[in-house]
């Protein structure tokens, strides 16, 4: 039978303003920064369990993303944002950006990690940053392997060394605040003067100190570099052939590294809080904590989360590792970084 044009047209017109069921898939948008990572797996888990669309936006290093966070609060650019670490920690909560969340996996995270008593900003992960050395040359130099930062000074360690710039690095920054948790306020400045008088090399980023200056990873000259201590870890991981042991280690005795803890926090003005609470909730879970370690190199903080074997035998933890509040960075930080690049590139 022939069909009437005008049906046809009309059923075509209905089906055009009709919405497609399951098209209208809501889009959830977590803030981060250019090293964030997890598993495909993992984000396609998450968005089929709560039928949402997750989008990671990576906007720059920790730092600028924290400020292009602040400056866009009244029209917020996402809904969550992960990466606030703890030398940025008091600049985020004075921002007053973030909102409350008692997340029910805290009962899993140790105090020691929940630096805000309101959770507006809610532990993930923590690494800490130290002195990494290239074993193969300190054996073929018979030189002693380095254990403190007052090693780097000797006459024996001249021009060894290549540390990361800290106005341009993150872990530049947190050997700063390293120094001057073992130094003090009072010496920190001595001791990167005597540095500089021992030829320490200064690079503006930890891709170019590791992969341009380090012995074990490069032709450079410098077997000492400012890195982490999960670092020999990667390397095993990363190896083009099988590793028993890790040709690098990590310096990671008494006030000799710096603890950088991770945060992720929940937007003020998002209009999807149900959701941010499920990301957050998520990012806190056994399940996304195992997964970690092997993306990002860094710790879980959640303390039911198994480690995988090339962490629990080649990435280190310090015991004690020299601590700056995170009040008193904020209140120094452009003050130690000016005396810094004083004392050490003028």
């Amino acid at each position: 039978m022939k069909q009437n044009p005008f049906i046809l047209f009309f059923l075509a017109m209905t089906c055009l303003l009709l919405p497609v069921v399951g098209s209208a898939e809501e889009t959830l948008t977590l803030m981060t920064h250019d090293s964030f990572n997890i598993s495909k797996e993992l984000i396609a888990h998450f968005e089929e369990q709560n039928q949402v669309k997750l989008r990671v936006l990576k906007a720059g290093d920790a730092g600028t993303a924290l400020v292009q966070a602040i400056l866009s609060r009244e029209n917020p650019m996402a809904d969550v944002f992960f990466g606030v670490d703890n030398t940025f920690f008091s600049r985020a909560i004075s921002a007053n950006i973030f909102t409350s969340y008692n997340s029910p996996h805290l009962k899993d995270i140790p105090t020691r990690f929940r630096l805000d008593d309101q959770n507006r900003l809610l532990p993930v992960d923590y690494g800490d940053v130290c002195l990494n050395y290239d074993k193969a040359w300190f054996a073929e130099k018979n030189l002693a392997l380095p254990t403190d930062l007052a090693d780097l000074i000797k006459p024996a360690y001249k021009g060894l060394t290549v540390v990361e710039n800290p106005a341009t690095s993150s872990p530049g920054m947190a050997f700063l605040l390293a120094t001057i948790g073992q130094f003090g306020e009072d010496g920190y400045l001595g001791f990167w003067k005597q540095l500089r008088d021992n030829d320490v090399l200064v690079a503006n980023g930890w891709e170019d100190a590791y992969y341009g200056h380090f012995t074990s990873a490069s032709k450079g000259s410098r077997p000492i570099v400012v890195s982490y201590a999960s670092s020999p870890a990667a390397v095993v991981y990363y190896a083009e052939k099988p590793m028993e042991s890790a040709p690098t280690g990590a310096v990671v005795s008494d006030n000799s590294a710096f603890r950088q803890i991770e945060f992720v926090g929940i937007l003020k003005g998002t209009k999807k809080l149900q959701l941010a609470q499920k990301l957050v909730d998520f990012m806190l879970s056994r399940r996304f904590q195992e997964d970690i370690p092997l993306q990002m190199f860094v710790f879980p903080v959640n303390q039911t989360a198994v480690l995988p074997p090339v962490f629990t035998q080649h990435a280190r933890v310090a015991e004690h590792p020299a601590t700056v509040s995170p009040a008193a960075i904020e209140k120094n930080r452009e003050a130690w970084l000016e005396a810094w690049t004083t004392t050490v590139l003028r």
